[in-house]
């Protein structure tokens, strides 16, 4: 009984094994099925791509087809699924497959034979780092607004084949890895295809390398230029040095995928000015030249190179992972962008592209910016990041009040890193900004462990010995309204923080379109001014200020006879019907960042100090 049953229990365990070896290789064979995408660009006069999209080793159940609805970088909705039509199915014989579409941006097909080539037309006219822009000249192609993908299927390879125009000497430039064809690129799934734009055409290249401790990293500039090439030599040197700097704070370049990291310009009037960050590439573009916007254009490329650290690895948990279905939401933006933005300045200014002046002036349109923003009373730091899926180049018809409401995070954050930074400067001995974020990226981005906003206060107390110290800071600061010590902070470098125009009485930062019979207020009255107290709303017309014509030169005439406190009389009209009131003038409350030199305060060893630890090249000291 006992061999009997064991013969038994051997069949039954082969026969077991079997059948799990059997699905074992049918799974195999699942892994290995890739989604394969061909492009063309036919009628790229018309601004028109055609593409055709192979699903293949299909489950039974329905294929459910999608276009994304959000991009990385991105954190608004963009319903890209409007620039597609043609859309036509096919089974493995080419036969013609029905289509359905439950949304509108989704077409199912429920009956296949396991393969399913889908083949359609994408209009695209915009070039730049979220939308997709195809001419006769160019392409530039941002994943999600490009091509369809499929649930279910998000882990499988993706393979994506160029069929290039002759006669053209068009060329590829894009973040996924080369295959044995040179217009063949492939991902290993679809987060890595969709974060992977592309640049084709006949775009100028430089390459260059970067020694990396014991590895060698190799760093590429694809770039169309409206003007003289050797502007493009001028850049890529200016570039190079960008990246060392940026490169020197955290003490490491990233492992970048396929042993390159690219830059992917466009700077002609053709394209809309945009910057764009990728895990290992960025699409910036700019519609005029780099001769005439160098710096602008180079503070760009250093903010989106910051990037391949922070926020592609030093990464939020609140990202994780990026929903192409939906609006991506995290309060952790004013550092994620924030803090990029101040690097992005400070790296620029390191590398000495920019004078001492030009940076304080940055500093002073920044700080005029946040202290004069009325959203400051309303929303935190982290509360104004949580805007971001209603802001970041979202559209809506209907009038809004972000001007009383909203601070950018990326200005609110860069002003926080400049508070942190000279805050750690000022009260913790040879600690810095640059040591907090290579504490995190040691901590966090190097091995990709995504943060919290806690981790972010922990870590900051750790670096200084002094949680409270980090606990106060974001209480006050970061979950609070409060506002950083900004003129005491700078001074330590000579910097003054300072009314632009002190004494000088104003009706405030409101904008107005004068005529010879008044002035018709502009963009929304600011909360809390003078106008906004006196009961103007934006499109009134003021026909008197003070007894007088509201003209332009009425009111400098008023400015230099009346001082801030004063009142004085305002008529106009709302809405049809003629007012009048009162209005309090104020002191004009822009802000401006100047150095001791230009206006002849002394120069103290102290200062001179601080500024060569805060300012001068990292990268020169290594």
């Amino acid at each position: 009984m006992h061999l009997r049953l064991t013969s038994v229990f051997t069949q039954s365990f082969r026969s077991s094994w079997y059948i799990v070896l059997l699905v074992l290789l049918a799974q195999a064979a699942w892994s290995q099925q890739k989604t394969s995408y061909e492009i063309s660009f036919e009628n790229a006069v018309h601004h028109e791509a055609h593409i055709q999209v192979t699903f293949s080793g299909l489950p039974t159940k329905p294929l459910e087809v999608l276009m994304s609805r959000s991009s990385p970088g991105r954190y608004a909705l963009h319903e890209f699924a409007k620039h597609v039509y043609a859309l036509e199915a096919r089974n493995s014989k080419g036969q013609v497959l029905a289509v359905t579409r439950p949304t509108p941006y989704e077409w199912n097909i429920a009956k296949h034979d396991g393969t399913v080539t889908i083949t359609y037309t994408l209009f695209g006219n915009r070039a730049d780092g979220t939308y997709t822009g195809i001419t006769a000249l160019f392409a530039h192609l941002n994943m999600p607004a490009t091509f369809l993908w499929a649930r279910g299927l998000e882990n499988k390879p993706m393979e994506v084949s160029f069929k290039l125009p002759e006669g053209k000497n068009w060329k590829i430039a894009t973040q996924l890895k080369p295959g044995a064809n040179p217009s063949t690129f492939s991902a290993p799934h679809l987060q890595y295809f969709m974060d992977s734009p592309t640049l084709v055409g006949n775009f100028i290249q430089r390459k260059w390398q970067v020694l990396d401790g014991s590895k060698t990293r190799t760093l590429q500039l694809a770039i169309f230029n409206d003007g003289p090439e050797t502007v493009v030599d001028e850049f890529t040197q200016k570039l190079q040095q960008v990246v060392l700097e940026l490169r020197a704070v955290f003490g490491e370049l990233p492992e970048y995928e396929y042993g390159q990291y690219t830059f992917l310009g466009s700077y002609m009037p053709y394209v809309s000015g945009d910057g764009m960050e990728h895990r290992n590439s960025t699409m910036i573009s700019g519609p005029s030249g780099l001769q005439n916007h160098l710096v602008p254009y180079l503070n760009t490329a250093a903010h989106e190179f910051f990037h391949s650290w922070n926020v592609e690895r030093l990464r939020p948990r609140s990202l994780e992972p990026f929903d192409f279905e939906r609006a991506n939401m995290s309060g952790e933006l004013w550092f994620a962008e924030g803090f990029t933005s101040y690097y992005g300045d400070l790296a620029v200014k390191r590398t000495e592209a920019i004078s001492l002046e030009d940076y304080a002036g940055d500093l002073g349109a920044n700080l005029n910016f946040m202290l004069n923003a009325p959203g400051r009373q309303l929303f935190s730091a982290i509360e104004m990041s949580q805007q971001a899926p209603f802001v970041d180049a979202a559209v809506s018809i209907e009038p809004n009040n972000r001007r009383n409401t909203y601070l950018s995070y990326y200005t609110f954050g860069n002003m926080l890193g400049l508070a942190l930074d000279l805050t750690l400067r000022k009260e913790f001995n040879n600690i810095s900004l640059d040591d907090y974020m290579r504490r995190l990226w040691k901590k966090y981005g190097k091995e990709e462990k995504p943060y919290t906003l806690q981790d972010l206060k922990t870590t900051l107390g750790e670096l200084t010995g002094n949680q409270n110290f980090a606990n106060s800071f974001f209480s006050s600061y970061i979950e609070g309204k409060e506002t950083a010590p900004y003129q005491a902070l700078l001074a330590q470098a000579g910097l003054q923080l300072q009314k632009a125009y002190a004494g000088k009485a104003s009706l405030g930062l409101e904008s107005f379109k004068f005529t010879s019979q008044g002035a018709t207020v502009g963009a929304t009255v600011l909360r809390g001014g003078p106008l906004y107290k006196a009961g103007l709303e934006s499109g009134d017309i003021i026909t008197h200020l003070n007894g007088n014509v509201f003209t332009a030169e009425a009111y400098q005439d008023l400015q230099a006879e009346k001082k801030p406190g004063d009142e004085v009389s305002i008529r106009y009209i709302q809405m049809g019907t003629p007012k009048e009131g009162k209005v309090t003038l104020i002191e004009d409350p822009t802000w401006q960042v100047v150095t001791y030199e230009e206006i002849n305060l002394p120069i103290t060893t102290q200062i001179t100090n601080f500024r060569q630890n805060w300012l001068a090249s990292k990268a020169k000291q290594k």
